[in-house]
C-alpha cells in the first residue's frame, strides 16, 4: 500500500479522535483543535495499536438502512424487556450463545459487538478473535428456535456492517452466506413437508 493510501485509510479514524477530543472539552478554538491533531497523530504513530484496516468503502445507502434498523430494533427491543420487567408470570430463562462470524476483520467484528450490545436484552460477554466467535448474552431463549432467532439476528447486523463498509470482498462473502443459509432454510422446509404427508 502507497503512503498516501495509507493515510487515506487512517484518515476517518484521526478525525474520529480528534472529534472525541472536542466533544471532551465542551468548545472549539484554533487551540483545542490543534491539540487534538496532535493527540490523534501522536496516539496512531507511538502507542502500539493493533492496525484498524478501513475499506475505503462506504454504500450510503447501505448505512442508511443499518442506522434505520438499529433504531427499529433498539425500539421494539425496549418494549420487549419492559413487558418482561413489569410481567409478574415471567420466568428468567437466558442464554450464553455462542455465534460464528462470517468475517474475521476486527473492525466489524468490534462494530457488530457494539450494535448488538445497544440493544437491549443482548450483551456481548467475550470475542475469540482467533476464531471469530462472539459470546453473547441473551434474555428470553426458552428454545431452541429463539437461540437459533438470536444468531440470525447477530449475523443480520455483521451483514448490513459490512455491505455499509466492507470490502467488496467481505460483501460478496456475506452475501454468498446469505444465499447458503436461504437453501439450507428452504431445503429443510421442504424436507419437513415432506414427512409431513
Amino acid at each position: 500500500m502507497s503512503r498516501w493510501g495509507s493515510v487515506w485509510r487512517q484518515l476517518p479514524l484521526l478525525v474520529g479522535l480528534v472529534a472525541l477530543w472536542l466533544f471532551l472539552w465542551d468548545h472549539i478554538d484554533a487551540l483545542t483543535i490543534v491539540t487534538g491533531l496532535l493527540l490523534a497523530i501522536g496516539v496512531t504513530r507511538v502507542l502500539y495499536l493493533p492496525p484498524v484496516l478501513l475499506s475505503g468503502r462506504f454504500n450510503p445507502w447501505r448505512g442508511l438502512l443499518l442506522g434505520l434498523r438499529m433504531m427499529v430494533d433498539v425500539v421494539v427491543a425496549s418494549l420487549q424487556v419492559a413487558f418482561l420487567a413489569v410481567n409478574p408470570r415471567w420466568q428468567p430463562i437466558s442464554s450464553i450463545i455462542a455465534v460464528q462470524l462470517l468475517t474475521r476483520s476486527d473492525l466489524v467484528t468490534t462494530l457488530t459487538a457494539e450494535a448488538i450490545s445497544v440493544v437491549p436484552g443482548t450483551v456481548v460477554v467475550d470475542i475469540d478473535r482467533e476464531r471469530g466467535l462472539l459470546y453473547l448474552h441473551a434474555l428470553d431463549t426458552r428454545t431452541h428456535a429463539d437461540i437459533d432467532r438470536v444468531r440470525r439476528e447477530v449475523l443480520g447486523t455483521e451483514e448490513r456492517i459490512v455491505l455499509a463498509i466492507g470490502t467488496r470482498e467481505q460483501a460478496a462473502s456475506v452475501r454468498q452466506a446469505r444465499r447458503d443459509r436461504r437453501a439450507a432454510s428452504d431445503a429443510r422446509a421442504t424436507t419437513q413437508k415432506e414427512e409431513s404427508r
